[in-house]
């Protein structure tokens, strides 16, 4: 009785806090927002309940889709981009080389600079360096504002979120390659493979765990992104590179919509868990085959 009374006493101390808290802080506003969306709120009060009417309001808008098919596709761009560039770098500061630590520090330190100042920094090098670059050197790539064009402002978005986050995942790709057994190595030597094959058949597949976990916070990172995306082109040019999050923000905010905004908000958890949890089964199922 006293070891049953020790381990409820356990468990109030180290699990029943943060377990309220996360209630409160998490499971009660999100349920209040879903509550919401059924509802006419306008940020104060509700009058009436209006049922699936916000929803389908929010599947009829096509500025809400407009934004959600334009992440998706940074979603993708940065999912494969922000992990290749973090890959490569975490191969590069892993080999013998003088000043290793310096460069790591230099590939990670973009990741520390907020979103904001960090869009604030690419406005300038995009709308004033780029051009005086391409004074200096003839390239016509660098000739125009890459943010007010239709199209290079999207990659452009891509670029800086690469820059950001490639040292973060490189941090992670550093550890599981240190964490790769040297025996596994020496004996894929003795049976004569190169560095390629080693690469692929033997460094890749024990990093399967680095992989999902990368993976997933790049997409968790991506479906998320507002600070940057305000910061750096505000949607423009035309609402073209306005990402979810920033639709949703206006949505509620700048047209007072709030009842629509949070529905949207919800749509958006849904895609993002859909998103998350496909790709976490997938990566799983991949690491138990290998």
């Amino acid at each position: 009785m006293r070891t049953r009374r020790q381990e409820i006493q356990r468990f109030a101390v180290f699990a029943l806090l943060p377990l309220s808290i996360f209630i409160l802080v998490l499971v009660v506003p999100f349920g209040r927002g879903v509550y919401f969306t059924f509802t006419d709120w306008n940020g104060f009060d509700i009058t009436k309940f209006v049922g699936f009417d916000n929803y389908i309001a929010a599947f009829q808008n096509d500025d809400f889709w407009q934004s959600m098919g334009l992440t998706l596709a940074y979603v993708a761009a940065s999912l494969v981009l922000v992990n290749v560039v973090g890959f490569v770098l975490a191969l590069l500061v892993t080999m013998p080389l003088r000043g290793v630590n310096g460069l790591r520090t230099a590939f990670f330190l973009p990741n520390l600079i907020g979103g904001v100042i960090l869009g604030l920094i690419w406005q300038f090098l995009f709308g004033q360096a780029f051009p005086v670059l391409a004074e200096a050197t003839g390239i016509p790539v660098f000739e125009e504002n890459w943010l007010l064009d239709t199209t290079t402002a999207f990659w452009a978005m891509v670029i800086v979120t690469v820059w950001q986050m490639s040292g973060y995942m490189m941090i992670i790709y550093i550890t599981a390659l240190m964490s790769i057994e040297q025996e596994a190595l020496e004996a894929s030597l003795i049976d004569g493979t190169n560095a390629v094959q080693r690469l692929f058949l033997i460094k890749m597949p024990l990093m399967a765990q680095a992989f999902t976990i990368s993976l997933f916070l790049t997409m968790r990172n991506a479906f998320m992104a507002y600070d940057l995306n305000l910061s750096l082109t505000g949607g423009n040019p035309y609402g073209t590179t306005e990402l979810i999050s920033l639709q949703v923000f206006r949505e509620a905010f700048s047209f007072g919509n709030f009842a629509s905004g949070q529905t949207q908000a919800v749509l958006m958890f849904v895609v993002i868990a859909i998103a998350a949890l496909a790709q976490v089964a997938i990566s799983k199922r991949y690491e138990v085959q290998r």
